[in-house]
Order: structure tokens, then sequence, then C-alpha cells
């Protein structure tokens, strides 16, 4: 079992199969995406020596992540690689949606379990405004068509002040009757986005507390979930999560580790570099591989320091997925 000094066990990978994406959030890549780094993205065999020697060492969920996933092609084949792998017993994207409408069937006949899709506003003009694209409408039906085959999904939610901060109301009224996890997440802070980030953090605490006074209960969290805590109501077939990196002991339920598309280890999202595991992956060898995860694992920090202004070399959020 994967487990670092402070006694946190590793269940969970995020594994990043590219850092392009099509979207120009404002959050993340307002003037769109630059190549400016190295565009060798792991092959297929070099995915699946990871895969196996992560799921030998215990972890059981894997999230495909961007960038955008759905511009690899070899997507399904990813897919299915991850979820053929011993011991792997969920696998989950997150995308922008762009395609979901027309390659859902493809990703569930490969084996997807679980689907995060990001959706910062259900205001088509504000969707717009955010994300550089007129695609809100297709995205919806394509999250139609994912619950209709069987799939968990939840739609994510950036909160920023300037934006969509007084959309709550709006997005409780779609949980009513839409069987899906929404998530709100703090907006955090990236090397290019300060002064973004200063005019539009929002905190999750207040939302937290109003739902707990109208009705919401919190919900027992799983060992391979991820951050959000997670909340209920009886009158409401969706759910609720708030994912909120700047509350007290963030970090102690850590239980992810990341995967960057050109093969390096980036032990927190925000860490100040990424560890190379490539030569590993290239030599199809899992059990050297194993032995240095459990090396390099050695290594992590007890918290991410955000709360400091640190942001190590997270750029962008499309570097690793967030």
């Amino acid at each position: 079992m994967l487990e670092d000094k402070f006694g946190r066990r590793f269940h969970y990978l995020r594994l990043s199969i590219t850092d392009v994406c099509n979207f120009k959030c404002n959050y993340c890549l307002p003037d769109g995406y630059a190549c400016d780094s190295d565009r060798d993205f792991l092959t297929l065999p070099e995915i699946k020596t990871l895969v196996n020697g992560f799921a030998s060492l215990g972890t059981s969920k894997i999230r495909i992540t961007g960038g955008e996933p759905s511009l690899r092609k070899d997507l399904p084949e990813i897919i299915e690689t991850c979820a053929l792998a011993p011991n792997i017993q969920h696998v989950a994207m997150t995308s922008n949606g762009y395609k979901l409408e027309s390659d859902i069937h493809k990703w569930v006949d490969a084996g997807l379990n679980s689907l995060n899709i990001s959706i910062d506003s259900l205001d088509p003009r504000m969707f717009a405004a955010i994300t550089g694209h007129n695609k809100l409408e297709t995205i919806l039906r394509g999250i139609d068509k994912a619950i209709a085959l069987g799939v968990q999904v939840k739609v994510n939610a950036v909160l920023m002040k300037q934006y969509n901060e007084q959309e709550l109301t709006h997005f409780l009224s779609w949980l009513k009757i839409t069987p899906v996890t929404l998530r709100l997440i703090e907006l955090m802070q990236t090397g290019d986005n300060q002064a973004f980030f200063n005019h539009n953090h929002v905190s999750g605490l207040p939302i937290k507390e109003q739902l707990l006074a109208s009705g919401w209960g919190q919900l027992i969290r799983d060992k391979a979930a991820g951050p959000a805590q997670e909340f209920f109501h009886s009158d409401y077939q969706g759910k609720i999560g708030l994912i909120m990196p700047y509350s007290k002991d963030f970090c102690a339920s850590c239980n992810r580790l990341r995967i960057s598309a050109t093969g390096k280890l980036h032990l927190c999202l925000f860490a100040d570099q990424g560890l190379d595991i490539r030569p590993s992956l290239r030599a199809a060898d899992s059990s050297e591989l194993q032995t240095k995860l459990v090396e390099l694992l050695g290594n992590k920090e007890a918290t991410h320091w955000l709360q400091d202004g640190f942001t190590g070399a997270t750029k962008h959020l499309a570097m690793l997925g967030g």
C-alpha cells in the first residue's frame, strides 16, 4: 500500500493524458492553450505499465484528466486499459463535455464508471463568457445521455465572485430534478491568475453553513473519494459537494497522487516540481516503477501551503487537471 510518512494512504490516482484544452476558461486558460512545453505525452503501453504499477500498490480508483482528455483519439483505449488493470475498481474522467454527447457511448463501452463535467454557469450567456464556447445545451444533453447509460455524473462549478456567486439558487432548482452531484469548488490561486484570484475568490464555508441550516445532511466520505465534502437532502434528486482547499486540515485526508501527461509524479497539485518516472515506464518495468514510487512518496509534504500564497510549479490547472 502506498503510504506517506504522515500515515496517509493513496487509493486514488489522477492521470493526465494531455495538457491541451480547447476551452478558454477565464480562471485557467483565458488566452487559450499555448504550446510552451514538451508534448511527448504518455503512450498507451506506458499508461498500461503505470496503471498496473499503481494497482499493485493498492490504488483502486483512477481518474483520467487533462487538459481535455477527449482530445486524444485513443481515449477509449486508455479507458479500457485502466478498467482492465487488476484491482482497479473504478475508472472516472474529468472533461469539459465538448465531445460528451457524441462520444459517451464509446467511453461507457470501454469501461468508464463516472464522469465529472465542468459547468460553471447554467446561464448560456454566462457559460459562454466564462469558457469561450456556446456549448451549454449540447453538454446538458450529453449529461442526460450519460445518466441514461448508468454513469455517475458530477458537475464541477468553480465559484467566482464576479461571475456565478449569485447562481446557487439556480443550481439548487436544477438539483431538485437532476440526479447529479454539483461540486462547488473554491477558486485556487495558480502561477498566472493572481489578479483574477484576488478579485474573484469566494469561500465555500458560508455555503456549507447555509446548506446545514436548510436541512442538508453531510455524507460520510469513502476511502477512495475525492476531496469534496458532500451533502444530501430528501427533497432533491441531486447532491452538493464543496471543495474548500483553503479550509483547516484540508490536506489531512489527502488520498490521491497525480501523474502529468509527460510522465512526472506530482505529490501535490501545487508541488514545486514533477518527479520523473518515465524511464521506468519506457522500460515497461512495473517492479522498478513500484520501488521508485515508494521512494519518492517519502518527499510528500503535510500540506499544499496554498494559504500562504505558494502555488509551486502549477501555472494553470490544465497542466494537471486540477
